[in-house]
């Protein structure tokens, strides 16, 4: 993570597809909270302006279009996940069963020092994203979020893996666009542009 700042990345995330998976496997939340002490440990050695560079992916699992660990509630991951000490958090939010429940839950655990990406396009599902769409979701998650602490981003990559061609390129390249499209439509509706 050192080495990729220093080559002059403006952000690094941790991917974090774990967490939730972790407490499909472990309910008590003893396995997530020793991942988060991990992750913690290793975060110890960066300095704060490091630290505001980096950031936290997390999601259900997005591979071959499925998903490992949807149906575990956000509210049993939020609270641990936000204990981490990174200033950016890159939430799944576009595929879930309750958008608004999980934006009112982000609205209750982020600090004052932290900024969340909401994801606002779904990679696993067929359906392309209009503009509307994606700002609708950001206006929504507004009511919840500070909007200076807000920004948006996908569900997940693209085909992160060479051997998953379940999403064509040029249906990754739309719902993009679509995401950078709605952004700027939920900004200027924010009045921040």
């Amino acid at each position: 993570m050192k080495r990729c700042l220093g080559l002059g990345a403006h952000k690094v995330q941790i991917d974090f597809t774990e967490a939730r998976l972790s407490l499909k496997l472990d309910p008590s939340g003893e396995l997530l909270n020793s991942f988060v002490d991990l992750i913690n440990k290793c975060l110890s050695h960066f300095n704060q302006d490091e630290i505001a560079r980096k950031g936290v992916h997390t999601y259900p699992g997005a591979d071959i279009d499925s998903t490992h660990s949807a149906e575990v509630d956000y509210k049993y991951l939020l609270p641990s996940l936000f204990e981490i000490n990174a200033s950016n958090f890159y939430v799944a939010i576009r595929g879930e069963k309750e958008p608004e429940k999980a934006l009112y839950l982000l609205g209750n655990v982020i600090k004052a020092d932290q900024r969340v990406f909401i994801g606002v396009t779904d990679p696993i599902s067929e359906e392309i994203e209009t503009p509307e769409s994606v700002c609708e979701l950001l206006l929504t998650a507004a009511k919840y979020i500070p909007v200076e602490q807000l920004s948006s981003t996908d569900d997940c990559g693209f085909s992160p893996f060479a051997d998953d061609i379940s999403t064509a390129r040029e249906v990754a390249y739309q719902k993009i666009k679509a995401r950078l499209e709605g952004t700027k439509l939920a900004e200027m509706k924010l009045g921040l542009s």
